[in-house]
């Protein structure tokens, strides 16, 4: 029963590692907007 629990566990930590190097290395990036800080753009910081 112990070894059904532990394949469990790897299988599934083995998963969310892939998914995670999938997602950070494989997938593109979302890229951020460029807008500057303060001014008229809203942000409310200045």
């Amino acid at each position: 029963m112990n070894t059904i629990i532990q394949n469990i566990l790897v299988f599934t930590s083995v998963g969310l590692a892939v998914f995670f190097l999938a997602k950070k290395y494989f997938l593109p990036a979302k890229k951020k907007s460029t807008k500057a800080c303060g001014g008229d753009d809203g942000c409310g910081c200045h």
